[in-house]
């Protein structure tokens, strides 16, 4: 069981940058991988960022170059580096962690970012 609780999110203006947060119970280094998801009103969640155990990165192509997620050294926290803000980012971001062994798929309650242009 993981419980992940999600910060950083807010208000700013297009060009500006954010850094969220996801606070685990639990030492992360046994998750499978780990993800920052988004849901914009009226549309489906959608993968945003995701890092595996082994240190391996994908991101969604509209933010390639932009965004960066990483693991602290603890290994307890996620984090997602938001450059270059643009108004389509806005969204509720929610953090993940899935641990495939026990078939385990966690999210937490989401933070929100807003964007104006």
């Amino acid at each position: 069981q993981v419980q992940l609780v999600e910060s950083g999110g807010g208000l700013v203006q297009a060009g500006e940058s954010l850094t969220l947060s996801c606070q685990a119970s639990r030492n992360l280094f046994s998750v499978d991988v780990m993800g920052w998801y988004r849901q914009a009103p009226g549309k489906e969640r959608e993968l945003v960022a995701r890092i595996t155990s082994g240190g391996y990165t994908d991101y969604r192509d509209s933010v390639k170059g932009r965004f960066t997620i990483s693991r602290d050294s603890a290994g307890d926290t996620l984090y997602l580096q938001m450059n270059g803000l643009k108004a389509e980012d806005t969204g509720l971001y929610y953090c993940n962690a899935r641990i495939y062994s026990q078939r385990g798929d966690y999210w937490g309650q989401g933070t929100q970012v807003t964007v104006s242009s």
